[in-house]
């Protein structure tokens, strides 16, 4: 039985929606304005009209183009591989029976426990040897498949597929690949828009890796473009905070638009009984 809402819900949720969406206002409110008008004690709360002449101002400092394009290609490349390789990998763990299940499961999730930078040597020397470095291969090869998205669509294949349905199909003569494809995929599709997103805005944001392997001038991506109109011993704020807007747009355009399957799979995905 559903409980109506309290009285307070309405404007605790326009709070949390004014706190969440005010520092983006900011942004686009400084990056409107010369360093001189934010310079002084009494800042503007209204958009000035120096966006455009910093837009292009941000084009002309940096290579933006050139960043966008590759963390647009790490980010859906890695996030369809994760998609795809979490989704078999949690239909095996969820329903295939094989020696070694629970060890390897085990093995995967006791992975995410391990801090990422003690692989930044031998990983590093590993796209080396690969030839692979100052590519975009380097950034993607590492994140084709995560530990969390194993165990994520692992938990969603439980939940959402009985073990009923699975050997039903597989009396009718189903291979393990079809009743992945015509059962388990259509059943997890809320959980694995979540993990999409997830995964799309963790390859998006990612700084310290692309920062090490890439050439930072030849192939950037956004933050480290960002991370250069930030250097040096003046910074200017409304053109980093441009910057800034320009690489957070195709994120919040991404997440508003499935938001109602993101939450959907949030709420659907419950914790290992």
């Amino acid at each position: 039985m559903r409980r109506a809402p309290g009285a307070l819900a309405g404007p605790a949720l326009l709070l949390v929606l004014v706190a969440s969406l005010f520092p983006l206002y900011w942004s686009v409110v400084v990056a409107s304005h010369d360093g001189a008008s934010t310079s002084t004690g009494a800042l503007p709360l209204l958009p000035g009209g120096e966006l455009v002449d910093h837009v292009r101002a941000v084009f002309e400092a940096v290579d933006f183009r050139a960043a966008l394009a590759n963390s647009a290609i790490v980010a859906v490349t890695v996030t369809a591989s994760n998609v795809l390789l979490s989704t078999l990998a949690g239909f095996a763990f969820a329903h295939l029976r094989f020696r070694g299940r629970r060890a390897l499961l085990g093995l995967v999730v006791g992975s995410v426990m391990v801090p990422a930078q003690l692989g930044v040597v031998p990983l590093f020397e590993l796209m080396g040897w690969l030839g692979w470095y100052g590519d975009l291969a380097a950034v993607v090869a590492p994140g084709l498949v995560s530990a969390f998205g194993v165990f994520w669509m692992r938990q969603a294949c439980r939940e959402a597929v009985p073990r009923e349905l699975v050997d039903a199909a597989r009396v009718d003569g189903c291979s393990s690949v079809r009743i992945w494809w015509h059962v388990v995929l259509p059943a997890v599709r809320p959980q694995a828009v979540v993990l999409a997103m997830l995964t799309f805005l963790a390859a998006w944001n990612d700084f310290f890796w692309p920062l090490v392997v890439l050439d930072p001038v030849e192939s950037p991506t956004v933050q480290v473009a960002l991370s250069h109109l930030a250097g040096g011993y003046y910074t200017d704020y409304p053109l980093v905070l441009t910057g800034a807007v320009l690489g957070t747009a195709p994120v919040v355009v991404l997440f508003a638009l499935p938001a109602r399957r993101l939450i959907a799979g949030l709420r659907r995905v419950p914790v290992d009984r």
